[in-house]
């Protein structure tokens, strides 16, 4: 499947009761709750919790791609142009891969 692939069947399961900005805030307020929702997984491992599994987590990170792909559908955006838009930053940022000295020295305007 591809990232547009996925936008388009993710988009079926958007509210159609909301305005295009309330589509905005949604996704955004949605992203946030499920990183909450995946960190607290981590979380309670410090309270003894052992009850987590590897499908638990994919399905809270599963969650957060609908959100982010909710996002790009309220900008108009394809996926896979914020997909392919990351991956050229990251190739000029690190050329070579990863280096520390790159990271922390960034070219003017690297954001």
């Amino acid at each position: 499947m591809t990232g547009n692939e996925y936008q388009l069947l993710a988009a079926r399961t958007i509210n159609d009761t909301l305005f295009s900005a309330d589509i905005e805030l949604h996704s955004l307020f949605g992203m946030v709750g499920e990183i909450g929702e995946l960190q607290s997984i981590y979380q309670k491992r410090y309270q003894g919790h052992d009850g987590d599994t590897e499908e638990h987590r994919k399905k809270e990170l599963g969650d957060l791609l609908w959100f982010i792909a909710e996002y790009c559908t309220s900008q108009g955006w394809e996926l896979e142009d914020v997909m392919q838009l990351n991956i050229d930053k990251l190739k000029a940022r690190f050329p070579e891969g990863f280096e520390s000295e790159r990271s922390i020295h960034r070219s003017a305007g690297d954001i």
